[in-house]
């Protein structure tokens, strides 16, 4: 039975599927559904959550390269989100009977306008609204999660946003890991040596748009003495307008770090046969911009 849908669905007539031989539990059955872009070509990686009628989400992931998704869920009603980089995103809904097949037809997706960018001039990060996090593997085991508390930030606008130029400046002090002990060790001279390199910086003039809200944001990093060129791979958020009506711009951003780069081996803990934080640390930032008074 199909449920009703919200937004644009194409229904064609059906075919033979070999969905027809899945083996599911009686008290489920299947749903499934094909992604298409505006011109019917299959948008592949597309991603799509189920959730129940509580809101709860039942299953996720991704379209196949013919932009198709299928998955057995307990028998019931179901919402359907689907989103995909450059298109607006569709939800609709569907109801699965036991030992039924549901399947909802090609969903076509509109491309998105483009966010509006930020007018040309000086911005700064808004740092209440802002964070820099990083993840780093313990031990080759566990996960440390930690941020940079202090930081600042200036950004010029330029008229042709690939002209534009940043540049950011974090207290390596600032460090946070939740855990006191961890943090001193961190800002020794095994780690960041914050007496001798108290600040990390970052400055770029390269902004690359990759399509859609994707950008990627070239530039100098400054760490531990030693300067590298690394890429951000960033997501432009759009506009807003604060509490008091102040316009404001939001980002997101990630960059894989190798510490090794930086010569921040940490010899003395190598030495002992330590590995105490793996090769790689992520890096995210979540940052909102202001224009400069």
């Amino acid at each position: 039975m199909f449920g009703r849908w919200l937004g644009n669905r194409t229904n064609r007539a059906q075919r033979t599927s070999p969905l027809a031989a899945v083996t599911v539990p009686p008290s489920a059955g299947v749903l499934s559904c094909r992604v298409l872009d505006p011109v019917n070509e299959p948008v592949r990686g597309a991603e799509f959550a189920v959730s129940d009628a509580m809101g709860r989400k039942v299953v996720s992931g991704g379209t196949d390269p013919f932009g198709s998704f299928m998955a057995a869920v307990p028998a019931g009603d179901y919402r359907l989100a689907v989103s995909a980089e450059g298109y607006a995103p569709f939800r609709g809904s569907a109801t699965v009977t036991e030992s039924g097949h549901a399947p909802l037809g090609d969903v076509t997706l509109q491309v998105a306008p483009p966010p509006q960018l930020p007018q040309p001039g000086d911005w700064e990060i808004e740092p209440m609204h802002s964070s820099i996090a990083f993840t780093a593997r313990h031990i080759g085991l566990a996960r440390i999660h930690g941020r940079f508390n202090t930081f600042a930030g200036a950004l010029r606008v330029a008229e042709r946003i690939e002209q534009s130029a940043m540049h950011v400046v974090i207290d390596a002090s600032s460090i946070d890991t939740n855990v006191k002990m961890r943090d001193d060790h961190l800002r020794s001279a095994d780690f960041l040596d914050v007496e001798r390199f108290p600040t990390l910086e970052f400055y770029s003039e390269r902004f690359v748009h990759k399509g859609g809200s994707r950008w990627a944001i070239t530039g100098a990093l400054s760490l531990h003495g030693v300067t590298r060129t690394v890429t951000l791979d960033a997501e432009y958020l759009g506009l807003g307008n604060g509490m008091e009506g102040e316009t404001r711009a939001a980002c997101r951003a990630t960059v894989e770090l190798h510490r090794d780069d930086f010569t921040v081996s940490w010899q003395t803990m190598l030495a002992r046969g330590i590995a105490v934080v793996g090769s790689s640390v992520r890096i995210d930032l979540d940052v909102q911009i202001v224009p400069k008074d």
